[in-house]
C-alpha cells in the first residue's frame, strides 16, 4: 500500500524563524518536537546528514539536510516501512511560512494493519501537535487540534493504562 500523508500549518512568521525551528530538531534547545506528550526524537548525534535515531518504535536517518530549510528522514524501522518523512520551509505569496510534514511511504507486511489502524492516528495527532507547539514557539497563538477518542485509547494502551 502506498502512502502519502501531508500535514502543514501557514505561519505568519518569517522563513528564517519557523527554518530555525526545524534545526533545533533533537537538540537540548528543541522547540518544534512535543517531547512533552510523546516520546522525544533522539539522535545519535547532532541534526545532520547520516545521523540515527528514531522516536517509540520508529526510526531512521538523516538522508538529507538544508539548515533552516529542510530535513529529510528515511526510515530504517519499523518492518515493513519503506519511504521518507520529511519538514520544509515554504515562503507563501503573503510574506508567511507554510511549514509542511510530509511522509511518503510504501507499507508491506504486518504495517499494512499497524499503520491504518494505529500508527497513522497518532502520527497524525503528533503532527498536529508539532505544528501547534511551532506556533507557539513562534508566538503565536496556537491552533490545538484535540485527540480523537481513539488516539486517547492507543496512547492509554501503549502506556499500560497510566
Amino acid at each position: 500500500m502506498n502512502v502519502l500523508n501531508i500535514h502543514e500549518r501557514d505561519l505568519d512568521a518569517d522563513p528564517g524563524a519557523v527554518g530555525a525551528l526545524i534545526d533545533s530538531l533533537a537538540s537540548d534547545r528543541d522547540r518544534l518536537w512535543p517531547s512533552a506528550c510523546w516520546p522525544a526524537m533522539r539522535l545519535d548525534r547532532p541534526l545532520g546528514v547520516g545521523a540515527l535515531g528514531g522516536h517509540g518504535p520508529i526510526s531512521y536517518l538523516v538522508e538529507e539536510f538544508r539548515p533552516g530549510h529542510m530535513v529529510k528522514f528515511r526510515f530504517t524501522g519499523p518492518r515493513g516501512f519503506d519511504g521518507y518523512h520529511w519538514l520544509e520551509v515554504i515562503p507563501t505569496a503573503a510574506h508567511g511560512t507554510r511549514l509542511r510534514h510530509t511522509l511518503r511511504m510504501r507499507v508491506f507486511g504486518l504495517a499494512l494493519l499497524s499503520w491504518p489502524l494505529v500508527i497513522r492516528h497518532l502520527h497524525d495527532a503528533f503532527v498536529e501537535d508539532a505544528l501547534a507547539l511551532a506556533q507557539a514557539s513562534l508566538g503565536i497563538p496556537a491552533v490545538v487540534c484535540p485527540w480523537s477518542r481513539w488516539v486517547r485509547f492507543l496512547r492509554w494502551v501503549m502506556s499500560g493504562g497510566r
